[in-house]
């Protein structure tokens, strides 16, 4: 419709422009002016990750005169200013970038964890280089406690101004949970080593096998070292706190994964119970399958409530694997030193408790038994804190200011081991300590995200932008995913697909040189610019206020005051 209207009034535009105020339109107080939106995919991201910016460099690409390889290389480096994990956010992220994507309204939203996957490998493969914020390289060192998606994160962008960093690592490889916790299938670790080996080329040293708190005082640490930055994560699973879950057989989550991915051989029979609802048990019971056992998972609330990314509930229960929800051990039986079953309670939703989920809450007289050749724990982690006892508040963990600041002065903190959460929570934590700590010793302000409102779908005129199916990525069958443990599910997008998906952004909130305001004005108002990229302007000795370009800016640049 509105190309359509488009056309007829180009037409008419010979006539129409000129006339201004004496023309007898009817005339307005108010003007145009350009406002910046925050997008609600960056918005959405914890780590703000520029999005819209990437997205826009692809789809222009051609308009600006750029070759397809300089604009991925562009948006690739736009990533790799807030994060350098792109190819493994790409794959493990849940996307809470995508949750409230504009273009959801109209044919899907935009696939940006596709996107960044994409990017992500093609980064790799082309061995491309994250561009440093210095030449100056500084006195200050700077120890990093952790090699997790905090800790390297930290490292990577202080190393990126130039700091000598080391970061010491309990366990022999580097990566915390996105190595010892997500299985292959779901992040090859070739991907997460050339991934860090570009952190590692940045400068950073890391030294494996070293337990600070343990082999080494977190003190000696800190006078030696400028600043620290904790990231020791939460690799201990949490207990049932059930008689008999201290058998041979029986695992915590954690535990269990970090066997299989330190390739161990176990034992585990061939029907595998698992507990809980997060992405931990999900992961053991798909991995339970893939070492040709059945697996159930035992869930005391319902699917609704369950914590685990919706496409590795969906991946799990298209492997065959079982859920009991509603349901709680309180029970386990064991025979001959071994845990063979437990009884089990049905429960209901009552209220919603602190996390406003609604609490489960036990049906008097309904219980069942469950037999099961392995009992898998995952209902939740928690850090490992020898050592760090000083770091603890009371009961809580490691708690941190808005700049990352713990209690003790120039250390830092920041992921799992200050809450559970995203991947991308963490290497924002990262990021934020690693400016701060900047700013700490060199008293340059850390930059800020501008604070601007999020740009809501009423906003946006969806009728302007062509429909265009959204890119899902090709997954492996069913029967070839359980026939190796390290074949990864999903593939990335190809060239063509990532491209067209870049071109589905709608720019919500920043102009993208469609035109329509130019078009629609019939005063000669606004000024199109000649070379691509040079912003639009405004003759406001011309404007008579009609409005037309503020209603027409498809992605809801302008505004009327």
């Amino acid at each position: 419709m509105v190309k359509k209207v488009v056309k007829k009034k180009k037409k008419g535009l010979k006539s129409l422009r000129g006339m201004g105020t004496g023309s007898g339109v009817e005339t307005s107080p108010l003007r145009p002016k350009f406002v910046e939106k925050l997008p609600p995919c960056i918005h959405n991201c914890p780590n703000h990750n520029k999005i819209r910016e990437i997205l826009m460099v692809v789809s222009k690409a051609e308009e600006y005169g750029k070759t397809l390889d300089q604009a991925l290389e562009e948006a690739c480096q736009i990533f790799l200013e807030t994060t350098p994990f792109p190819s493994t956010c790409g794959r493990v992220c849940p996307h809470p970038c995508e949750s409230d994507c504009n273009r959801k309204e109209k044919d899907g939203g935009v696939s940006i964890n596709n996107f960044e996957r994409f990017i992500g490998d093609f980064g790799l493969e082309k061995n491309l280089t994250p561009k440093k914020l210095t030449d100056v390289t500084r006195a200050e060192k700077i120890a990093v406690v952790g090699s997790g998606p905090a800790g390297l994160s930290c490292a990577y962008q202080l190393a990126r101004r130039g700091y000598p960093v080391t970061v010491f690592e309990a366990f022999p490889k580097s990566g915390g949970m996105l190595r010892y916790g997500i299985p292959d299938y779901r992040l090859p670790q070739d991907v997460l080593d050339a991934e860090v080996k570009r952190i590692q080329d940045t400068g950073v040293e890391i030294k494996y096998n070293t337990a600070i708190g343990k082999d080494i005082p977190i003190d000696d640490i800190r006078k030696e070292y400028k600043a620290v930055f904790i990231g020791i994560g939460a690799h201990q699973g949490l207990k049932l706190r059930v008689d008999g879950e201290d058998a041979d057989n029986v695992f915590t989550g954690t535990d269990f994964l970090h066997r299989v991915n330190c390739d161990e051989s176990l034992d585990i029979g061939n029907n595998v119970v698992v507990i809980g609802g997060g992405d931990t048990a999900i992961d053991a019971a798909r991995v339970a399958r893939r070492l040709n056992a059945n697996a159930t998972i035992l869930y005391r609330r319902t699917k609704a409530e369950m914590p685990a990314i919706d496409e590795e509930i969906e991946g799990a229960l298209e492997e065959g694997v079982k859920i009991e929800f509603l349901a709680a051990p309180i029970e386990i039986f064991r025979n001959n030193g071994l845990a063979t079953g437990m009884k089990c309670q049905r429960m209901e939703l009552g209220e919603p408790d602190e996390s406003g989920r609604r609490r489960p809450v036990p049906i008097d007289g309904d219980t069942f038994d469950l037999e099961f050749s392995t009992l898998i724990a995952a209902i939740s982690q928690e850090p490992d804190f020898t050592g760090f006892d000083e770091f603890r508040e009371g009961r809580d963990w490691i708690k941190i200011d808005e700049s990352g600041r713990t209690r003790i002065d120039n250390v830092y903190s920041g992921g799992d081991n200050v809450n559970l959460g995203l991947v991308v929570n963490a290497i924002y934590h990262g990021r934020m300590a690693a400016e701060k700590i900047h700013e700490m010793i060199t008293g340059e302000q850390a930059p800020q995200l501008p604070e601007i409102p999020a740009i809501q779908k009423d906003k946006i005129l969806l009728e302007h932008y062509e429909p265009k199916n959204r890119v899902e990525a090709k997954a492996l069958d069913v029967a070839t995913r359980l026939k190796d443990m390290k074949a990864e599910i999903t593939a990335t997008v190809a060239v063509e697909e990532a491209v067209e998906e870049a071109k589905r952004c709608m720019s919500c909130g920043m102009c993208f040189e469609c035109g329509n305001c130019w078009s629609y004005c019939q005063d000669n108002a606004v000024i199109k610019p000649l070379i691509k990229g040079q912003p639009y302007k405004f003759k406001m000795e011309f404007c008579n206020g009609c409005k037309k370009c503020a209603e027409y800016c498809p992605c809801g640049y302008i505004e009327m005051h």
